[in-house]
C-alpha cells in the first residue's frame, strides 16, 4: 500500500518544487481557513515578465488571497545581470540570490514561482537583440512548457508586446513570447516532445497589466480612455489578517533585498488595470474569470468534493481547526478516487498540507550534520507529534531517494512526541546539492538544462527526503518532509539549514585572478576542504606547459569533516604575455575532484551551496603601476579592492566615520565603490573633506551611481548630472576623445586593444551633462545610437584630480580583463594638474 502512495506523492515533485523556508511553516487558524477556501477555488492565473522584481506583487497578492486563485509568476530570467546591493556576488551567483528572494516573496503573497532557461545577460535595448542572445526557440519552448504545465485560465503580461525599443529589451521580449505562446500551447505540433509529460492547453484569455507608467505620466493616464480596460479594486483590507493587500504586497516586494526594493505598505483604494489582448473577451469588466467554471464541477466527479469542502468552510471552528480534520480526510479520499488530472494533483498537495496544519501535525527529519557525501549514511532524528485529539497512526517512514520503507505502526497520541533515530543510506550516484541550472556550462544567453522535467522548477532540487505514512480515520496519507539540519544560535535561537550533499573534497584557488607583472615567481594559495573524516590525497595545480609550477604535487591529510588546509604553489610565468586558466585538482585513490564550494548565506534567504570549477585566471601582462596608497569606500558591494591588492597597491577599506582630513592624509587616492552615493547616506556629509583631499593634490575616483536616490546633489565639485545612458555592447568601438591626456598614456599606453574581451557591458549610468572643467576621455555607443561621451570624465581640482567613471570596472576586474587593469592603473597614477579649475560648487 505504501508504495502506491509514495508513487502518487512523487507526482507532487514534478509540479511543486518550492521548498519551505529553513524553518517549517506553522499556519495559524486564520491562515488555515484561507487555505481551505482556496481549496474550493479551481481557477488559475499565470503572470509573465522578464526579471525578479518585475512582478506586480499587489496583483499577485490580490488574486491569491482575495480571489483565491492559484497564481503563478513566470520570470523568464533569474536576474543574473543586475547589480547587488547586499554583497559582491554578480552574474550567476547573483541569480542564485535573486532566485531565493523570489521564492521568499511568493511565500508572502501566496503565489508560486517559475523560471525559464533564459540567462539575464545584462541590459538590452531592444527585443530583437534579446531574442538573438537568448535563443528565441528555446525560451519560447519554456514559456509554452510553463503554460502547459501550470494550465492557467488567464495569462497576464507585465509588459506591452507592442512597444519594442521603449523599455528594456528583456521586458518587451517577455511579452512577445507570452503573446505568441497563447495559442501555441494548444497546438500539438508545437514542441511535441513535451506532450510525453504534459497536455496541450488553451488559456481562456490574456491581458496586459497596464498602468500610468506605460502612458508616460499619471496625468496622461488619468485622461486616457479606459473603456476597454478591465478594472478591479486591489486595495482590500483583510480584517482576519490585520493587513491590507498593499501591505502584504509590500512585504513581498521587500524580499528583493539585493536590488534594494524595500517597500512601505499602503492602505486604502487601489485600482489595477488589465488590457485585453487574446482569447475570449469578458463582458464583466471586474471579473477576469467570467465564463470559467472555477468550482469542483470542472473536474469529472468533483461536485461532491466541492460540496464537502463548502460544508467544511461553513462549519470551520477558528478556536479548534482540528474539528475539520475528519471531513478533510474524507475529502482527501474522494480526491484520490478521481481520474488522474491536473486539478487532482494540485488539490491533493493542498489538502495534505491543510490536514497537517489543522491537526497541528509536526513532522521533522533532522540530520546530525549539515553536509554528507554520496554513498554515506546520514543519521536522522525523526520527530512526529500530533497536537490534536484526532486519532492517528504512524504506519511507516519511507526514506528517499532509495525509497526504503521502515515499518513503525505507532499511535500518535495528543501532544505526545514520537521520536526515533533512522540511518538513511545515500546512493553512490546521488547528485551534489547545487542549483541544477548551473550544473552544465551554458551560453551567454541560456542556461543548459537537459532534463525537460526540471525546466521551470524554481529551487534547488533536493533528493533526500522522508515520507511519513500516517493513517487518519483509516485513511492513509503520505506527508513528505525534506531532511534538514538545525542547531541553536545563542543570539538567534533555533536555526535551520537543509542537508547538502557535497564532494569528498573541494578546493579553491584563493586568487580568482592572479597577475604576473614582472616575470617573477608568485606564491599561489589553494584551500582544501574535506567533506568527510580522515581524507588523504594529493593536490596539483594544472597549468599549460609554458607555466612552471612547483611542487608538482602537494600531499594533504585532513582528519575531520569540514576542516580546511591552505597550501602554496610557486608559479613562474612565461616570458611572453599570456592569459590562461589554472585548475586545482585533488586526487584521492585515483579519483579526481575539481570543484570549488561557494556558500551564499544571507539571513533573508535559504543558505545556498554552489559548486563551481576550481579555476582561476592567471595573466602575464605588461602592467605598469606606482605604489600609491588607496582608501576604498565600499558602496553596494564589489570585488574591486581585491583586484587593487592583486595589482600591488596598499588598500584600506574606509567606513564613513573614518573619512576625516587627518585619516585621509596617508592616502594618495580615494575610490568610492559602485553606487556608494546611492547606498551610503553618511557620504553626503563627507563631501567637503573629500573635495579638500583632492584640492590638496590627491586623486578621487567615483565609480558609477544610479540617478535615483543619490544621497547628495553635489556628487562632484562641479556640476555633473548622471543619466541612464549606457553602452551594453561590450565590444562597441571606442574613440579616444583626448588621446594626449595622461590617463591614456601614463604609465601604460592605452589602445583600443584594452577594450577587447570585456563582459556584459562597457559601462552604465553615464553622466550626460557636465561642467566644462571635465574632460571627456572616451566615446562609444551601441549600434544605431548617438555617441555616449560620459564613460570617463576627469577634472583638475586644486592640485589634484576628480574622476567619475561609469565603466564597468566592477565586472571586468574580477573577470581578469587585462585592459581594465591597465586603465585603472593609469587613473590611479594621474599626476598633479598644471591648470587651475573653474569655480567649483560649494557642497
Amino acid at each position: 500500500m505504501y508504495k502506491s502512495k509514495i508513487q502518487f506523492f512523487l507526482l507532487f515533485l514534478f509540479s511543486f518544487q518550492v521548498l519551505l523556508a529553513q524553518k517549517p511553516q506553522k499556519l495559524n487558524s486564520v491562515e488555515i481557513y484561507n487555505q481551505i477556501e482556496k481549496l474550493n477555488f479551481l481557477g488559475s492565473v499565470l503572470y509573465i515578465a522578464a526579471h525578479p522584481d518585475d512582478e506586480n506583487t499587489r496583483l499577485i497578492a490580490y488574486l491569491s488571497n482575495d480571489i483565491k486563485a492559484r497564481t503563478g509568476y513566470l520570470s523568464l530570467t533569474r536576474g543574473d545581470g543586475g547589480q547587488n546591493l547586499i554583497g559582491p556576488q554578480l552574474r550567476e551567483l547573483l541569480g542564485v540570490i535573486r532566485t531565493q528572494e523570489l521564492i521568499e516573496a511568493r511565500k508572502i503573497d501566496g503565489g508560486e514561482q517559475f523560471f525559464s532557461r533564459a540567462n539575464d545577460f545584462g541590459y538590452s535595448k531592444n527585443p530583437k537583440e534579446t531574442l538573438q542572445i537568448w535563443d528565441k526557440d528555446k525560451v519560447l519552448s519554456d514559456v509554452v512548457w510553463a503554460i502547459r504545465k501550470f494550465q492557467p485560465d488567464v495569462i497576464i503580461n507585465r509588459f506591452d508586446h507592442r512597444t519594442a525599443g521603449t523599455t528594456h529589451g528583456h521586458h518587451t521580449a517577455s511579452a512577445l513570447l507570452s503573446t505568441e505562446s497563447f495559442d501555441l500551447a494548444n497546438n500539438p505540433a508545437v514542441f511535441p516532445n513535451q506532450l510525453k509529460l504534459v497536455e496541450t492547453w488553451q488559456a481562456k484569455r490574456q491581458f496586459f497589466n497596464t498602468s500610468w507608467w506605460f502612458y508616460g505620466s499619471k496625468e496622461k493616464f488619468d485622461s486616457a480612455d479606459k473603456t476597454n480596460l478591465v478594472t478591479f479594486q486591489t486595495g482590500v483590507y483583510y480584517p482576519t489578517l490585520g493587513k491590507s493587500n498593499q501591505e502584504i504586497a509590500a512585504l513581498s516586494r521587500s524580499s528583493h533585498q539585493s536590488q534594494g526594493f524595500g517597500s512601505t505598505g499602503s492602505r486604502g483604494e487601489d485600482t489595477e488595470y488589465l488590457e485585453f489582448i487574446n482569447g475570449e473577451k469578458s463582458k464583466d469588466k471586474s471579473n477576469i474569470f467570467e465564463g470559467i467554471d472555477t468550482s469542483w464541477n470542472r473536474v469529472k466527479g468533483g461536485k461532491p468534493v466541492g460540496e464537502l469542502v463548502t460544508e467544511i468552510i461553513s462549519q470551520y471552528d477558528f478556536s479548534n481547526p482540528s474539528a475539520s480534520v475528519s471531513n478533510l480526510t474524507k475529502a482527501y479520499q474522494m480526491i484520490q478516487a478521481l481520474d488522474e488530472n491536473h486539478w487532482k494533483t494540485v488539490k491533493s498537495y493542498e489538502i495534505t498540507n491543510i490536514i497537517a496544519a489543522c491537526s497541528g501535525l509536526y513532522l521533522e527529519a533532522v540530520a546530525q550534520n549539515q553536509e554528507a557525501i554520496p554513498g554515506s549514511i546520514v543519521n536522522l532524528k525523526i520527530e512526529a507529534i500530533n497536537r490534536s485529539d484526532i486519532k492517528m497512526n504512524l504506519l511507516s517512514i519511507t526514506a528517499l531517494p532509495l525509497r526504503k520503507n521502515t515499518p513503525i505502526d505507532s499511535q500518535l497520541n495528543n501532544n505526545v512526541s514520537e521520536s526515533k533515530t533512522l540511518d538513511l543510506q545515500l546512493p553512490e550516484a546521488i547528485e551534489y546539492t547545487q542549483p541544477y541550472w548551473l550544473k552544465e556550462k551554458g551560453t551567454l544567453g541560456m542556461y543548459t538544462v537537459n532534463n525537460q522535467k526540471n525546466i521551470g522548477i524554481p529551487d534547488v532540487i533536493r533528493e533526500v527526503k522522508v515520507v511519513f505514512n500516517i493513517a487518519i480515520g483509516g485513511i492513509e496519507i503520505p506527508f513528505e518532509r525534506t531532511v534538514v539540519y538545525k542547531y541553536n544560535d545563542n543570539v538567534k535561537g533555533e536555526m535551520y539549514n537543509y542537508l547538502d550533499i557535497v564532494p569528498e573534497v573541494t578546493t579553491s584557488i584563493l586568487n580568482k585572478v592572479a597577475l604576473f607583472n614582472n616575470g617573477n615567481n608568485k606564491s599561489i594559495a589553494v584551500k582544501i576542504k574535506s567533506g568527510k573524516d580522515n581524507i588523504k590525497g594529493n593536490l596539483q595545480l594544472d597549468l599549460p606547459k609554458n607555466w612552471i609550477v612547483f611542487p608538482k604535487l602537494i600531499p594533504f591529510n585532513l582528519a575531520k569533516k569540514g576542516t580546511e588546509q591552505i597550501v602554496y604553489f610557486e608559479v613562474t610565468p612565461p616570458k611572453e604575455s599570456s592569459e590562461v586558466i589554472a585548475k586545482s585538482i585533488a586526487i584521492i585513490n585515483n579519483k579526481t575532484f575539481s570543484t570549488k564550494q561557494v556558500i551564499i548565506d544571507y539571513g533573508h534567504i535559504t543558505k545556498q551551496q554552489v559548486l563551481e570549477p576550481a579555476e582561476a585566471k592567471f595573466i602575464k601582462l605588461d602592467l605598469q603601476t606606482n605604489r600609491q596608497k588607496i582608501g576604498y569606500i565600499m558602496g553596494a558591494g564589489d570585488e574591486v579592492p581585491e583586484s587593487l591588492i592583486e595589482m600591488g597597491y596598499s588598500v584600506s577599506l574606509l567606513s564613513p566615520e573614518e573619512i576625516t582630513a587627518e585619516n585621509l592624509e596617508s592616502f594618495d587616492v580615494v575610490i568610492t565603490g559602485i553606487r556608494a552615493y546611492n547606498t551610503v547616506e553618511a557620504l553626503a556629509a563627507k563631501q567637503n573633506i573629500l573635495f579638500d583631499f583632492v584640492k590638496g593634490g590627491k586623486t578621487m575616483l567615483v565609480q558609477y551611481n544610479t540617478p535615483d536616490e543619490v544621497e547628495t546633489a553635489n556628487i562632484a565639485p562641479y556640476p555633473l548630472k548622471i543619466s541612464r545612458d549606457r553602452v551594453t555592447e561590450e565590444n562597441a568601438a571606442v574613440q579616444f576623445l583626448a588621446p594626449n591626456h595622461p590617463v591614456l598614456n601614463y604609465p601604460n599606453k592605452i589602445t583600443s586593444k584594452d577594450f577587447e574581451g570585456w563582459t556584459q557591458e562597457q559601462g552604465l549610468y553615464y553622466p550626460n551633462e557636465f561642467d566644462k572643467a571635465f574632460t571627456p576621455i572616451l566615446s562609444s555607443h551601441d549600434q544605431g545610437e548617438s555617441p555616449k561621451n560620459g564613460a570617463l570624465l576627469i577634472a583638475p581640482y586644486g592640485k589634484g584630480y576628480y574622476i567619475y567613471t561609469g565603466l564597468s570596472l566592477f565586472r571586468e576586474l574580477p573577470e581578469g580583463v587585462s585592459g581594465a587593469y591597465r586603465i585603472l592603473a593609469n587613473i590611479i597614477s594621474l599626476k598633479e594638474p598644471t591648470t587651475q579649475p573653474s569655480e567649483e560648487i560649494k557642497p
